[in-house]
């Protein structure tokens, strides 16, 4: 069976990746446009206009929102400085650009934690993680239903369905917070998950005020990038009306965050494809998409990749 599951993943892997590939591909040669054509946006742009500022100044701004909601999360375990926090970060933002899913995110901040602390670590990892995914969420359904206005010829049965699924959700995101500490109790007694409790049983210790901070943190992160791709997108020349291309803009993001990355691949490929989807009957420049998407990514996650390297090399250093 592990093998068998082994490469069920692979082919998904593979699957995932080639079908983004293939649908930018498709939706290139819809336009007309040569591999060439795409140097365009990038030998075209000002690099010294604001937007090109903003996006770049927001970068530090978004990891460290980050830095605090862990640092947030894990003070019920062990006191950790912003600085070790960060390092936990962006360590784990680089192992997951090889681990599958969010593994590669949680070990690296583990490792930010002391030797004997980190059994807890995972249960605030797992609260950070899925309020980021939360505030997308609730984020994405504020602007898929602008999206929908503006976009009439997509509030098709199904469109207006996924709205009331997404609200739906949303509404249950509030509800499943009540109920993290009978979550706890009642795994507790349940003999396939009682062995695993100590990994997420801090996930009912927080209070009400305390999911509010990391709540909040989480929205203030989410609005940050969010406002780095709307910045990315002005850099290079879409001109479509503020309301609906901020709309675009958090559809884009909510696509990326339900979207299973397996890899970095995988990752790199569904803002693209989202982009070039979400912003098709507007009749916008793919070049210029494209560009706006891979620039936020190199920004984004690129360059803290590479920092994120060294931290992981002084984190293991630390716990050696």
């Amino acid at each position: 069976m592990p093998d068998v599951t082994k490469k069920i993943t692979r082919w998904a892997k593979a699957a995932t990746f080639f079908s983004l590939i293939g649908f930018i591909g498709w939706t290139l040669h819809q336009q007309t446009i040569r591999w060439s054509d795409l140097r365009q946006p990038l030998v075209q742009t000002n690099w010294r206009s604001g937007w090109a500022v903003l996006l770049i100044v927001l970068t530090p701004l978004n990891w460290s929102f980050e830095a605090l909601k862990w640092q947030w999360l894990v003070r019920r375990l062990a006191p950790l400085p912003f600085g070790e926090a960060l390092n936990g970060v962006l360590a784990g933002l680089s192992l997951s650009m090889a681990l599958p899913g969010p593994l590669g995110d949680t070990a690296g901040r583990v490792l930010s934690i002391r030797a004997g602390q980190r059994t807890g670590a995972v249960g605030a990892a797992l609260v950070a993680g899925g309020m980021q995914f939360y505030v997308a969420l609730v984020v994405g359904t504020f602007a898929w239903a602008t999206y929908l206005t503006n976009v009439p010829e997509r509030a098709t049965t199904a469109g207006n369905g996924l709205l009331f699924l997404m609200a739906g959700l949303s509404v249950l995101g509030v509800v499943l917070n009540f109920c993290r500490s009978q979550f706890v109790s009642w795994s507790g007694r349940w003999p396939l998950l009682s062995r695993y409790v100590v990994w997420w049983q801090v996930i009912g210790q927080y209070t009400h005020g305390e999911m509010a901070m990391v709540s909040g943190l989480a929205l203030l992160r989410h609005l940050t990038f969010s406002l780095q791709l709307y910045a990315a997108f002005r850099l290079y020349g879409i001109l479509l009306a503020p309301l609906p291309l901020a709309a675009g803009v958090g559809v884009i993001f909510l696509v990326k965050t339900i979207t299973p990355a397996f890899n970095w691949l995988s990752d790199l490929g569904v803002r693209e494809a989202a982009a070039l989807w979400v912003f098709a009957p507007f009749g916008l420049s793919a070049p210029a998409l494209l560009a706006a998407t891979l620039t936020l990514w190199f920004v984004n996650i690129g360059l803290p990749v590479a920092l994120g390297l060294v931290s992981l090399w002084r984190l293991r250093v630390a716990s050696s």
